[in-house]
């Protein structure tokens, strides 16, 4: 049951994605983040009633959502500079980090096929990582110095989400899935507000502050975001369930930004990352049959 939760996870994923980009093109990342986390934890409010939980629990929420946090400031900003069909299998590169540390750190073990899935998945990863290098060559200076920020900040999102998956099957272990959802939603929410405020207050010059603009999409990437990251928290809070087998299912995300990637944003070069995604379905094929 856990893996068709991830499964199910990584789809709406996908879409959350795609969204993503399209409320991105009315406003800044900040205030897209800010309003797809508020608007989620408007969802999760009811929750936030039914489970309160002891002080030390929040606490270990808060740290939760410093790493959640700082990954999606910098995976939006990430989004912003670099085509999606770069962004998406560069943050495809997590599960590799997550696979080694969940084997070393948890002592998850894995059978035979599963073997075979994650390393036919992580082969795809490599695939789509090299081939997404292609879409940073040329381009006037200020294009370049553009890349280099999407890059560093895609580097820093990829940091702190294979940490923050790593905290997940640690605080999973201890809590109820929609007592983490709905209070680190909450404390996201927080993190998101106060960075936007600071920015608003000491970066920006009063005639460079992004206006916001209402635009129905952030609905919709807030309605996806909250059923992927239930059917997750549920997927990861199951018995015998395993995080590295978890965190590749999940980059099937991939295989919904790339058709999208290509249909919406008329992104290039494709041929490549195509036939990357032929090891990911093999990958999840064995993956599901292990299972």
């Amino acid at each position: 049951m856990w893996l068709w939760l991830a499964l199910l996870s990584a789809f709406l994923l996908g879409f959350y994605d795609i969204c993503k980009k399209k409320a991105l093109a009315k406003n800044g990342p900040i205030e897209v983040l800010f309003a797809v986390t508020l608007i989620s934890t408007l969802f999760l409010a009811p929750c936030l009633f039914l489970y309160r939980g002891p002080f030390e629990h929040h606490l270990m929420l808060m740290v939760k959502a410093l790493l959640v946090g700082a990954s999606w400031i910098s995976g939006m900003y990430a989004l912003k500079l670099l085509p999606i069909t770069t962004v998406s299998p560069l943050k495809a590169t997590r599960p590799f980090f997550v696979v080694l540390l969940s084997l070393l750190i948890f002592g998850e073990r894995l059978n035979a096929l599963q073997y075979a899935g994650v390393a036919l998945a992580l082969a795809s990863i490599a695939l789509m990582s090299f081939s997404g290098r292609r879409d940073g060559q040329g381009g006037d200076p200020g294009s370049r110095r553009e890349r280099r920020a999407g890059y560093l900040a895609i580097s820093v999102s990829i940091a702190a989400g294979v940490a923050s998956a790593l905290y997940d099957k640690h605080i999973m272990a201890q809590m109820e899935p929609l007592f983490v959802q709905s209070w680190a939603n909450l404390y996201i929410t927080i993190v998101v507000g106060l960075y936007m405020l600071a920015l608003r207050a000491f970066v920006r010059a009063s005639s460079e502050r992004a206006s916001f603009r209402w635009d129905w999409t952030l609905l919709l990437t807030a309605v996806l975001i909250t059923g992927a990251d239930m059917a997750y928290f549920f997927a990861l809070g199951s018995e015998g369930a395993l995080l590295s087998v978890i965190s590749i299912v999940r980059r099937c995300a991939v295989l919904v930004t790339f058709v999208f990637g290509a249909l919406i944003f008329k992104e290039k070069n494709l041929r490549g990352k195509s036939f990357a995604l032929l090891f990911l379905l093999a990958g999840m094929v064995c993956l599901m049959l292990a299972n």
